[in-house]
Parts: C-alpha cells; sequence; structure tokens
C-alpha cells in the first residue's frame, strides 16, 4: 500500500515532526496538517521554529528551516480511533526508527500523545521521554489538531522550541537528571 503522503526527511534535519497519521484534510489536499483549524504552522511560528507562517502547502519549505515531517502510520488516513494499530503496530515502529536512524535529526517530537506513546509502547506524559534512538532525543508534544483542543498546551511547544534553540547554541541543558549532560535509553 502507497504512503500517503510522502516523508519530508533529510539528512542535517534539527527536528522531524511525527504525527500518528495524516489526517482526513491532510490526506485530500496532499500536503500535512492541511485541516484549517490545525494549530500545527501557526505554533511553529510562534515558538520561532519557523521565521515565517507557513501555510500546509509550503510543507517542504520546512526543509529550510531543517525540520522534517513524518507520520507514525504511512499507510491509512483518518482519526486515531479509524487506525488499524493492531495490524500496523510493530511495522509503524520499525519503518520510524529506521527513517529517524537515516537521517538522524537532533530531536524527533511526536505531535500527539497517541503517536509517542503507540512509538514507545506505554503510557507518557508530554516533554522529553529517557529514550533514545542513536543520539535523536524524544519528546511528546499536544496534538494541534482541532479536534485535541481540550488537551492543548502550548507552553509545552514553547520548552520544546527553547530546548531546540540551546541544543543549537551547544549549551548544556538541564534535564530530568538534574546538571548533568542528558543520557537516556535507547528507544
Amino acid at each position: 500500500m502507497p504512503d500517503v503522503l510522502h516523508d519530508l526527511l533529510s539528512a542535517s534535519l534539527r527536528v522531524v515532526f511525527c504525527g500518528t497519521a495524516a489526517g482526513t484534510a491532510s490526506a485530500k489536499a496532499g500536503a500535512y496538517y492541511a485541516h484549517q483549524q490545525n494549530k500545527f504552522w501557526r505554533i511553529l511560528h510562534e515558538t520561532k521554529l519557523t521565521s515565517e507562517l507557513l501555510q500546509p502547502r509550503q510543507y517542504r519549505d520546512l526543509l529550510n528551516h531543517r525540520i522534517g515531517l513524518t507520520d507514525l502510520v504511512k499507510t491509512h488516513f483518518g482519526m486515531d480511533h479509524q487506525l488499524p494499530f493492531s495490524r500496523l503496530g510493530e511495522i509503524s515502529r520499525a519503518r520510524l526508527r529506521a527513517s529517524i536512524l537515516a537521517c538522524r535529526p537532533e530531536f524527533l517530537a511526536f505531535t500527539s500523545k497517541t503517536a509517542g506513546q503507540k512509538f514507545l509502547g506505554g503510557k507518557r506524559d508530554y516533554g522529553e521521554q529517557i529514550e533514545l534512538i542513536a543520539d535523536t532525543r524524544i519528546w511528546i508534544l499536544p496534538s494541534t489538531s482541532g479536534a485535541a483542543n481540550g488537551s492543548w498546551r502550548p507552553e509545552i511547544w514553547h520548552r520544546f522550541a527553547e530546548r531546540v534553540r540551546v541544543t543549537l547554541l551547544g549549551e548544556i541543558s538541564i534535564g530530568p537528571m538534574g546538571s548533568f549532560p542528558f543520557k537516556g535509553t535507547r528507544a
């Protein structure tokens, strides 16, 4: 089965954002985060991860900001409860892990708790996770979908963007292990 949306990945990315799967509006538009109520493009600009407010049709321009895009489930689209995780779970996790190992971004950020939990295999909270993929740090961010407005917490996106900036400046970040450089487990 072909991918609903092709990955936007390359070498030397800072961040790869990973959703659960393309939504219906995104599948129809052939562009990531295309629903008019989705906050993804606004929060990228608000947090200064992009210098301009991009539109979904401009998603390829994210490469200019060293940002990539993918989804956990590539061959299906729709809301999380419509996705066949029982059939695609391990395949999806292995595909994503291989993609991240190939492009080696500094951060993999799940744009939904569902995607992060399905990938990591259990209940998780928002924020930085202890697992790594090689040297790629993993974050779970609140969903930007309009359907998830009840759990929208932009401050977590701001904290993530700040961590990206600090890491890029070469400063030692203070993570869950105090003042020591972060060392986690491999996902």
